[in-house]
This record gives structure tokens, C-alpha cells and sequence, in this order.
């Protein structure tokens, strides 16, 4: 399983990577064209909206995946090692249940209804359920990297009460 997760940690990190440059280049080329060729490009805005929303969605399971996202841990850190570890598996239970039902399922049915009827982009007349797969593809990146996140967990807490013992 931990193979696995390093291969989707680095699948990812290298779609960040080619986001990051992807919406670098359509900024530069957006003001590029307005300030130079005095006529701004109209889909580069478009596409950069489009190029953040997938960055923010992956980028949000890459911290996940990387334990660098916000969190508040005054009262974690104030507990025994086997009650943060319990908390750490509540936490990682509601992340895993909330990915479930509103990212993968309901991103799932927000993809189902913009393709029937189809609802394009303005500009580039696209599919916005294209736009929209983010949503359950980091969905179930979260909720593999949460069933993770507990299975370490459980492994660290059973040894902690075999120590016990």
C-alpha cells in the first residue's frame, strides 16, 4: 500500500508541476497581449480559472498527502500518544467520509448533470464536466490517502498497546 501511495504522491506532484507551468505560461501570455499587443487574449483568463481550480484541488491531496496542510493541534498535543493517535483516526475518518459523499459522489453527480444537458465553457465552448473531474479524481485520492493515514495508524497504536503489555 505504501508503494502505491508514493506512486499516486508522485503522479501528482508532477500534475502540480505541469499545472504550475501550464498556468504560469497563460498568465505571462495574458499580459503579454494586453500590454504589448494591446488586444488581451480572451481565453487565457478562462483557461487560468480553470487551470486553478485543478490546482487547488490537487494541490489540497498533495498537502493532505504530505501532513503540510492547516491544522489546529493545541489540543492533540496536550493529549496521552494513544488518545492523539485516536483523534488522528476521528480526523482522518471525517476527511475520509466528507471526500466520500460530497467530492467523490456529489463531484461525481455534478459531472453527470453538466454533460446532459451539456453546459460549455463561454470562451473555449468546452465541457465544463471536464473542468468538473477534478472533483471526484482528488476525492478518491483523499479517501485512498485516508484509509492510509488510519491503517498507519492503527499499526502504530496496536503496537504502542502491545508495549503495554
Amino acid at each position: 500500500m505504501n508503494r502505491i501511495m508514493q506512486l499516486i504522491a508522485l503522479i501528482v506532484s508532477r500534475i502540480l508541476a505541469g499545472l504550475m507551468l501550464a498556468i504560469v505560461l497563460t498568465v505571462l501570455w495574458q499580459v503579454f497581449s494586453r500590454y504589448v499587443l494591446q488586444s488581451p487574449s480572451a481565453f487565457s483568463e478562462e483557461v487560468s480559472r480553470f487551470l486553478l481550480i485543478w490546482l487547488g484541488c490537487l494541490g489540497a491531496t498533495y498537502c493532505y498527502q504530505k501532513d503540510s496542510h492547516l491544522s489546529l493541534d493545541i489540543v492533540a498535543n496536550k493529549l496521552a500518544p494513544s488518545n492523539k493517535l485516536r483523534l488522528d483516526i476521528f480526523c482522518h475518518s471525517i476527511v475520509f467520509i466528507f471526500s466520500l459523499i460530497v467530492m467523490v459522489f456529489g463531484g461525481g453527480y455534478l459531472v453527470s448533470i453538466t454533460l446532459n444537458p451539456v453546459q460549455t465553457s463561454a470562451v473555449l465552448g468546452m465541457k465544463m464536466a471536464y473542468i468538473y473531474t477534478i472533483l471526484p479524481i482528488s476525492g478518491l485520492v483523499f479517501c485512498f490517502t485516508a484509509i492510509d493515514k488510519m491503517k498507519n495508524i492503527i499499526q502504530q497504536l496496536s503496537q504502542l498497546t502491545t508495549k503495554r503489555v
